[in-house]
């Protein structure tokens, strides 16, 4: 059973109908103590998929009472050891639950998309070197320096982070994360086409022909890869979501892109854009379904009302362009 900690400073006049309220959510225990003569600290123990219920409580509480302070903490130990539940018991807990995805809390995952979406140095920097590694790979036709390429690039973060936005209906994030995801776009794309400018494409490189090969089936595995994607992210299983990094595979035809574009190769171009916007979009859909079906909503009714909307033309628009550019492949190979 994980457990996480939640650490609550608030005001001791509001203690009384804090604890009231407490005892009717889904906590192990609690311990209180007093911090100051005004504020009173309060640690709630709960199951990690108990914890977003209590900080929904805490979030709603803290519009109305901006004294209100809440800490999450996951544990990796707790003694003594909680026993698990009998196994009728279990199942009958699960049966009350919506049928929704076991996942981090909606504000876990928040904070982990908001870093997400924001162009930092360490963002350019590791942008940069994966697309020289990238670059390299593609010349010497080398699979396995590719592969180290796509494992280094944080591309698929801020589009994980827009796709979570929309779910929201968080018009600032998304806004945001789309200026990143152009940004990461942008520097293999310039670094890969100042190579086609001043040297000859690498004509006879495998890695570099596979990206000038496009099927309709590269949508469904693009589409399985982005679900498999949002899956491990909302679960935070980082070791996943490396292989994810791999099938995905944003970085290689960006940098064949960039090297045409580079070379002014303009008609063979065509392939690996198809290829780049197909993964691009179908991360975009395959998220945006994940986090809407495993649950992930704002509490506010005016802020529910409005992710309803964001979500609904997200993926109107997201499905739209994954059908054109299915038409267009089709009409390509035949």
């Amino acid at each position: 059973m994980k457990l996480q900690l939640i650490e609550v400073y608030l005001p001791k006049k509001s203690m009384e109908n804090f604890h009231r309220q407490l005892q009717e959510l889904p906590i192990v225990t609690h311990w209180h103590s007093n911090e100051s003569d005004k504020y009173s600290l309060v640690r709630v123990l709960v199951k990690a998929s108990d914890s977003e219920e209590i900080l929904n409580f805490l979030e709603l509480n803290a519009e109305h009472n901006d004294e209100i302070k809440a800490l999450l903490f996951n544990l990796p130990a707790y003694i003594p050891r909680i026993a698990e539940e009998d196994e009728a018991e279990e199942k009958e807990e699960e049966a009350s639950k919506h049928d929704e995805l076991i996942r981090a809390s909606r504000q876990e995952l928040y904070n982990v998309v908001h870093s997400s979406s924001e162009i930092t140095k360490s963002f350019t920097w590791f942008l940069l070197l994966s697309s020289v590694v990238a670059t390299v790979g593609i010349i010497k036709d080398s699979p396995a320096i590719v592969i180290g390429a796509m494992v280094i690039a944080p591309l698929i973060g801020p589009f994980t982070s827009s796709a979570f936005a929309s779910v929201l209906g968080d018009y600032q994030l998304m806004r945001q994360s789309v200026i990143t995801s152009l940004y990461g776009l942008m520097i293999p794309l310039l670094i890969a086409a100042s190579f086609g400018f001043f040297f000859p494409l690498p004509a006879n490189s495998q890695e570099f022909l596979s990206r000038t090969d496009i099927q309709i089936i590269d949508i469904a595995v693009a589409l399985a890869a982005g679900a498999a994607g949002a899956l491990s992210f909302i679960k935070r299983a980082s070791e996943a979501l490396v292989g994810v990094m791999v099938s995905v595979a944003l970085l290689p035809p960006a940098i064949v892109l960039g090297m045409m574009i580079g070379a002014a190769a303009w008609q063979n171009a065509l392939t690996p854009l198809l290829l780049l916007l197909v993964n691009v979009n179908s991360i975009t859909l395959s998220a945006i379904l994940v986090f809407w079906f495993s649950g992930i909503k704002p509490v506010n009714w005016q802020e529910i009302k409005t992710a309803s909307t964001s979500r609904k033309y997200s993926l109107y628009f997201v499905s739209a362009i994954i059908l054109i550019l299915a038409t267009a492949i089709f009409f390509i190979q035949f």
